[in-house]
């Protein structure tokens, strides 16, 4: 009984030993949100410093920073509130507009909604492909094939009101499947790469797109020597979400709905099992009987079909700065940009639509920033950068912040 208890008092744990592990294994290199968090914090950081460095006047306060230490401080403190700040406002709210129009009110976190669409599709594309093991690098290929299709049925098609927006889109969507379902035919059935393949396609795209621009019928008469396509009718563009005040149009609820099909896809269908199963590992998944060669190419087709909906979005939504015609760049980086957000949201299409809308509000707050703040806009694109490589890496934020490598078993019961 001696010995009973005995080893009853040694394997008792402390008072909410178990809560208190629960809590500390949060900030272990496992815990994928805090490492991205943290990514975000040093990127912002680094971009501290470059605003600080970009203002010559901090500088020379630096010349003589024994002397007077306060009031290189008191720059630098400047330089920072005021960017930050400028990007805040042009992001999500400015305090000023508080008795201002709707408009001025809602018109930052709208501008961010706008930015983040395009991203939340190219960012569910690249994802879609890697999941299955593929490296969809032919965005823009894509995205363009989609944007040619869409404006097409845009200003040569005229259909009711209604019809004429649902037959442009599913266009467009169709452009980037076939253009992408031929990436992932040229990969199963002739073992062509998929990385060279799309980056060569990606360069077919962008010339066709320019033939295109300058062949009669499809060229603008009126824009006399420049290189735009005729302005999709007014039934077949995106309406406006939140009313004609604002920028945002209904694409963000589409992008929305693509974010909940391809999770329900990837998490609850046979053809999302086999997606994951041919990622993980191509052997194991042809010798338990998936059809490798179809997975890839319906894989493929997928990812290009969310890529035509990014060029929908450039085509047909209010982002499009010629009157929703088509021009030389109608991609305007996005189908490189999702590769950086399928990152940041750790191949999760909930993550991708958080790292969508972050990026998204840089890319809205920069040119504010820009303007009041007096700073470049290269400083967003530094910090966008240093947060994929923190999330690309994250062993430099475990070492940076000594997290540990591995959760510890968490006691139940009284004993671990």
């Amino acid at each position: 009984m001696t010995t009973e208890t005995t080893e009853q008092e040694t394997q008792a744990p402390e008072p909410f030993g178990g809560l208190g592990q629960a809590a500390r294994n949060v900030f272990t290199a496992e815990n994928s949100l805090l490492v991205t968090f943290l990514a975000v914090v040093l990127a912002l950081i680094a971009g501290a410093i470059l605003m600080v460095v970009s203002d010559t006047t901090t500088l020379n306060k630096a010349s003589y920073f024994f002397a007077g230490p306060g009031d290189f401080f008191s720059g630098a403190w400047h330089d920072i509130s005021s960017g930050y700040a400028a990007l805040f406002k042009g992001a999500i709210f400015d305090p000023a507009t508080v008795h201002g129009t709707p408009a001025q009110f809602f018109g930052p976190i709208t501008n961010t909604l706008l930015m983040a669409t395009p991203l939340i599709f190219g960012g569910l594309a690249v994802s879609l492909a890697f999941r299955g093991g593929l490296f969809n690098i032919g965005g823009q290929g894509q995205l363009i094939m989609g944007a040619i299709l869409a404006g097409y049925v845009g200003f040569a098609w005229h259909l009711p009101v209604g019809l004429h927006v649902l037959v442009a889109v599913l266009a467009g969507a169709l452009g980037g499947l076939l253009y992408g379902a031929l990436v992932g035919w040229l990969k199963a059935w002739r073992g062509a790469h998929e990385v060279i393949v799309t980056i060569m396609l990606n360069y077919v795209a962008v010339y066709f797109l320019g033939y295109l621009l300058n062949v009669n019928g499809f060229h603008d008469p009126t824009k006399l020597g420049q290189a735009v396509s005729k302005p999709a009718d007014p039934s077949a563009r995106l309406p406006h979400l939140f009313g004609d005040s604002v920028s945002t149009d209904v694409g963000l609820i589409i992008a929305l709905a693509a974010a909940f099909a391809t999770a329900w896809l990837l998490g609850r269908s046979k053809l999302g099992f086999e997606i994951r199963a041919l990622g993980i590992n191509p052997r194991a998944a042809r010798i338990a009987g998936i059809n490798v060669a179809r997975t890839q190419i319906l894989a493929m087709a997928l990812s290009g079909l969310l890529f035509g909906l990014v060029g929908v979005s450039q085509t047909l939504g209010t982002t499009n700065p010629n009157n929703n015609a088509l021009y030389p760049d109608i991609d305007a980086g996005l189908g490189f940009n999702a590769i950086t957000v399928a990152l940041l949201g750790r191949n999760r299409p909930w993550g991708i639509v958080a790292a969508a809308l972050l990026f998204g509000g840089f890319n809205a707050g920069a040119s504010v920033m820009q303007a009041s703040a007096n700073l470049p806009v290269d400083i967003v694109n530094v910090v966008e950068a240093v947060i994929v490589i923190f999330v690309a890496a994250p062993r430099l934020v475990q070492e940076i912040f000594r997290l540990r490598a591995r959760r510890a078993s968490v006691a139940t019961g009284g004993q671990a």
